[in-house]
């Protein structure tokens, strides 16, 4: 059994970039929906910009 776990950690140390990939992905995301809601912010019909 100890020969398994050894195995086991042996391969989750090498994941490759996917822990980069979701951060970058969820940065992304976030950056996104933030320059949605400035860009938006502007078309807003407040009808005081008379």
């Amino acid at each position: 059994m100890p020969h398994t776990a050894v195995m086991l950690a042996a391969v989750s140390e090498d994941q490759g970039p996917g822990d980069t990939l979701r951060i970058v992905l969820l940065v992304s995301l976030v950056g996104a929906a933030l320059l949605a809601w400035f860009l938006l912010r502007g078309y807003r019909n407040d009808d005081d910009n008379d």
